[in-house]
Parts: structure tokens; C-alpha cells; sequence
């Protein structure tokens, strides 16, 4: 794709990346095939191809407008045009690009102001999650039926934490969302670790998706900053992993070398981070499966949701069903396997209708064979599939105890 970026912007880092990004493409439109939106809504502003072309009038031409911006928030950032792309067009990086230039020239409706500033406020911080949730549990009773389903439950961790000191230590991220709504899944982690001679070590902190995501990269970087800090020593004292069960988190830790190679005093720092840090699925996927096998009795037909960001983002589609089939568990086929829930992180809240609409279709998918529960790897998508159905949604790290 010829590019004419202007002067000033092309001179900088990102105008540079911009540019290489823009000049990959060329204009196939495979990816709008794979695209949940441009499927959903049939138009090519809302697909890959069209935002590209959005994004590189914004870069050149400074057309900033507010439809653009619309056009931008419906993506999901679920990267299955990354899958499909024959010519290899980092597509996600170019939207955080597009969406950062947009957001400092163009002002969002003070209702949207809010809701991302109570966003950002809230889910990254554990402490204030739990007291909202825990109000709006409590006044569940007065709220309409379509609101209920949607409030998680504030988890209180109910067994102990394993105690065994093996010589082997990974840390297992904490995460926000999940450390409040579903503290079980790391603690089953931890006792499938412990199991084959791993100990887990508890590591707090928000990965900074959401800030990210959301282009407040000021935040993501004090967030950043504070983890690693939290980090170094267990790094430091020669743990071999910083291991995550919210496939949604692992990409940005991946992402923590690019994201502060402009700091000198944390780019050496985020690098190791970010050398070490890994979805669990995959790590599990190197030891001895036999170790991992459970005593306990068949479960039933699993519907296996996988997330876009362990297919998309991480390019780990495959390897839980694999493991899974391995250690004895039935699998349901589910189609569309490649399309995204709708939860997205913000996005189910931030874009109800359009994630409503692929909610619906995903479970119609994952229902479709009868299955006794429904899997996934990333609390985001857990809390939202729950909300549309009175199957058990669980962490598949959960069906190994």
C-alpha cells in the first residue's frame, strides 16, 4: 500500500511503524472473512481493511473525525485478521497506533468519558472491584432481569494454598478481574503445578491490558513499572516462569519489552519479564502429561471455548484440546471456533449490543451438541458466557483436579 504520511508524524517511532504496517498490506481482504464485526455488521469500515484505510487517511491526511473513532472502538482487537493475513500485517499494532493519535485530537461524549474513567478507576484496583461488586450484589434483588445474570459473584478463596517447597517456582499472576470473581482458578493451578513438583508463587498486579487497550499509556506504564518492581526479586532469585491463566493478560506481559524499550531504567528489566512469561497451557504442554492426570471421574462432553487471544494473539489455538483429549476428556466440536464471544475485555461493556449479538452466537455454537460444561482459558470470556447460560462455565485448569 503506497503511503504519504505526514512529515512530522512519519519522523517519529511510531510514525515509522505506522508506515512499514501500512505498506505490508495489500488490500486482499482476507481478513475481513474472519472479522466478527464486518460479519455481523456488513460494513467495510468495520472490518480490517476498511479501519486500515481509516487509520492511514487519519495519519496522513489529520482527518480525525468522530465516525472514524466509532469505527475503531467496534473493533474487537480479537487479531483473527492477524491469522488470516497472507501478508503478515500486524494489524493490532496499527489500531493501538490509529486509536492513540485519535483519542489525544478528538473529544468522546462525556457519557463515554465517565464510563472508561470508572473503568480504569475500578477493575484494575482488587480492592475497589470487590466493594462494587459486592454492592451490586447486594442490591441484585432491585435490578432487572437482563442486569443480573451479568454481576459475577465476589469469590472468597475457600482451600489452602499449597505449602510444599519444591525446588522448582514459577509465579502465577494474580491479575485484577480474576482475583475477585474467580480466585479458584489459580489456586487449582497451583495444586496442578504442585502436583508435578512445581511450586507456584503468588505474583499481584494488573497486567495494564485495560489501560492499554483503552490508550491511557501513562497508566499502562506506571502499572507496568509497579509490577515489575513487585516482580524483580522472585525473577532475580532464578523462578523459570511468570506464568498466567487469563490467556487475555499474557499477550501485553509479552508485550512489556516493546512497551518500555524507551526506558532505560525498565527496558532491561521488562525484557527478561517478558522472555519468561507464558500462558500456562503452553508450559503444561512441555512437562510429562502423565503427571498431570486426574483420579477423578469423567465429567461429561466439554465444549472448549477458546479465546482469541490464546488463537490470535498468542498462537496457541489447539494445544488445551490437545491436552485435554490426551488426559482422557471428551470434546465437543464447536464451529466457528475462530470467532470471538464478545467479551473482549472493556468491550462487552463498552459495546453491548455488538458483543450481546456474538455472545449469542457463540454459545449457540457451544451448546449446540449438548455439553455437560463449557471451557475456556480467560476470565473475561468465563464471566461473559456465563452470563448468557445456565450451562457451568469453568477454566479448563479446573477440570485437572
Amino acid at each position: 500500500m503506497q503511503t504519504f504520511l505526514r512529515e512530522s508524524f512519519k519522523q517519529t517511532a511510531d510514525g515509522r511503524e505506522a508506515e512499514a504496517i501500512l505498506r505490508s498490506c495489500v488490500h486482499c481482504g482476507f481478513c475481513n472473512a474472519t472479522c466478527p464485526t464486518y460479519e455481523l455488521l456488513g460494513d467495510e469500515r468495520d472490518g480490517p481493511r476498511g479501519r486500515i484505510y481509516l487509520i492511514k487517511e487519519l495519519l496522513e491526511k489529520n482527518t480525525a473525525s468522530r465516525e472514524t473513532q466509532v469505527h475503531l472502538d467496534r473493533c474487537l482487537t480479537c487479531r483473527a485478521c492477524e491469522t488470516t493475513c497472507p501478508s503478515g500485517v500486524q494489524y493490532n499494532r496499527l489500531l493501538e497506533i490509529g486509536r492513540a493519535v485519535i483519542e489525544k485530537r478528538i473529544e468522546r461524549p462525556w457519557t463515554e468519558r465517565v464510563q472508561r474513567t470508572a473503568l480504569l478507576q475500578i477493575l484494575p484496583r482488587p480492592n475497589r472491584f470487590r466493594s462494587v461488586l459486592g454492592l451490586a450484589n447486594f442490591a441484585r434483588p432491585l435490578l432487572p432481569a437482563s442486569l443480573k445474570k451479568g454481576i459475577p459473584a465476589v469469590e472468597r478463596q475457600r482451600s489452602a494454598w499449597p505449602s510444599t517447597d519444591h525446588a522448582r517456582k514459577v509465579l502465577l499472576l494474580e491479575g485484577c478481574a480474576q482475583s475477585v470473581a474467580a480466585p479458584r482458578i489459580n489456586l487449582a493451578a497451583a495444586r496442578v503445578l504442585d502436583r508435578i513438583g512445581i511450586q507456584a508463587l503468588p505474583a499481584p498486579g494488573c497486567c495494564g491490558a485495560l489501560s492499554h487497550h483503552l490508550s491511557r499509556e501513562d497508566q499502562t506504564e506506571n502499572t507496568i513499572r509497579a509490577n515489575i518492581d513487585r516482580w524483580w526479586p522472585q525473577i532475580e532469585a532464578g523462578v523459570e516462569a511468570l506464568l498466567i491463566t487469563a490467556s487475555g493478560c499474557a499477550p501485553t506481559v509479552m508485550d512489556y519489552d516493546r512497551i518500555m524499550h524507551h526506558d532505560p531504567e525498565y527496558a532491561g528489566k521488562a525484557e527478561r519479564i517478558a522472555s519468561v512469561t507464558g500462558d500456562i497451557s503452553s508450559f503444561l504442554a512441555n512437562q510429562d502429561p502423565e503427571c498431570l492426570a486426574s483420579q477423578r471421574d469423567s465429567c461429561g462432553l466439554v465444549a472448549f471455548h477458546s479465546p482469541c487471544t490464546l488463537q490470535h494473539g498468542l498462537k496457541s489455538g489447539g494445544k488445551v484440546e490437545a491436552l485435554l483429549r490426551h488426559l482422557g476428556f471428551e470434546l465437543a466440536i464447536v464451529s466457528d471456533s475462530h470467532l470471538c464471544c464478545g467479551s473482549a475485555g472493556s468491550y462487552s461493556i463498552l459495546q453491548k449490543d455488538i458483543s450481546r449479538q456474538l455472545l449469542n452466537r457463540k454459545l449457540a455454537c457451544l451448546e449446540r451438541e449438548k455439553p455437560a460444561l463449557i471451557a475456556t482459558a480467560n476470565i473475561g470470556c468465563l464471566m461473559h458466557l456465563q452470563s448468557g447460560t445456565e450451562l457451568p462455565v469453568k477454566h479448563w485448569i479446573e477440570l485437572l483436579l
